[in-house]
């Protein structure tokens, strides 16, 4: 069995169509139908099911699949470990998140302490997060959904209230509290389906007896508040948002009932080398959010 084989394998198992894979590979489809084949007598079972020109990895395929992508993280991480020790250690942190508005005050202040660190960021959905993570392709993420997997380790740090806001005309404007049925008929501006945020909303309103009526959707906070100061309609906002807030939303409303809170986490793998500064970065943002006054 060869080191070949085994890359060979993984693009046919992921693309499972031998011309797509022989194409991203740059080899003649003959000498990668060979070489799987030769893998397949090694392990003395087939790996895929064939039907005319179909490919479909069967159950054996997936078993070995899974050994062969922990192989490939396995050695992937040897090597960032080793690179980190032959260079001094590695600066760069690459970091995923559903909340970006925790992310200039936090990095800003992290970076006055550790200048030489440099951040990879990414605006992810929470499955696009679980993904990359599984993948050990990212080294944390920020997330107000918990993230969940035999491998994920998903610390909480802070749960916040969520509020919502109304244009400055509107008949709730002079309120201070609301039960939420009771805008179950207005227009609402939201995060973008997918999103954490938008998950813990759209779960909200199922609690309260109805489906939000959903007429603008965006994945930037200060976008959706801009449009509901227009007169657009009316939006969650978590209570987050609203520190160190030079231009106020409009109109916060606190919610009776149901009970609005998300819990932010920070998450990260077991399978994931952890740089010094990587290191240095989480217990950074434990303490963070532990001084954060809400």
């Amino acid at each position: 069995m060869e080191f070949l084989q085994l890359q060979y394998f993984q693009t046919v198992a992921r693309l499972e169509h031998m011309t797509k894979a022989a194409e991203e590979l740059q080899i003649a489809q003959p000498s990668l139908s060979k070489t799987i084949a030769r893998l397949e007598e090694d392990l003395g079972v087939p790996l895929f099911d064939r039907k005319n020109r179909q490919l479909r990895l069967n159950d054996y395929g997936k078993l070995f699949l899974e050994r062969v992508n922990r192989m490939f993280l396995e050695l992937n991480e040897g090597k960032r470990e080793i690179a980190e020790r032959a260079h001094q250690g590695q600066t760069q942190i690459t970091l995923a998140v559903s909340i970006p508005r925790v992310l200039p005050d936090l990095l800003s202040s992290f970076l006055k302490e550790f200048p030489n660190v440099t951040f990879q960021q990414v605006l992810e959905s929470t499955s696009s997060m679980k993904s990359q993570l599984e993948k050990a392709e990212i080294d944390f993420c920020i997330s107000s959904v918990p993230i969940e997997g035999e491998e994920i380790v998903w610390e909480p740090l802070m749960t916040e209230e969520i509020y919502l806001i109304v244009p400055p005309e509107h008949q709730l404007a002079g309120k201070e509290k609301i039960f939420l049925h009771e805008v179950k008929d207005e227009p609402f501006i939201s995060m973008n389906t997918g999103f954490g945020f938008r998950n813990v909303t759209d779960e909200f309103c199922r609690e309260a007896g109805f489906v939000p009526n959903i007429a603008f959707e965006g994945d930037e906070p200060g976008v959706i508040g801009e449009l509901v100061r227009q007169g657009l309609g009316i939006a969650f906002i978590p209570e987050i948002s609203l520190l160190h807030k030079t231009n106020p939303y409009p109109n916060k409303l606190s919610i009776i009932e149901p009970k609005c809170q998300r819990t932010i986490g920070l998450g990260w793998s077991k399978r994931r080398y952890l740089s010094k500064a990587g290191q240095q970065f989480r217990q950074y943002v434990i303490e963070y959010f532990s001084r954060l006054s809400l």
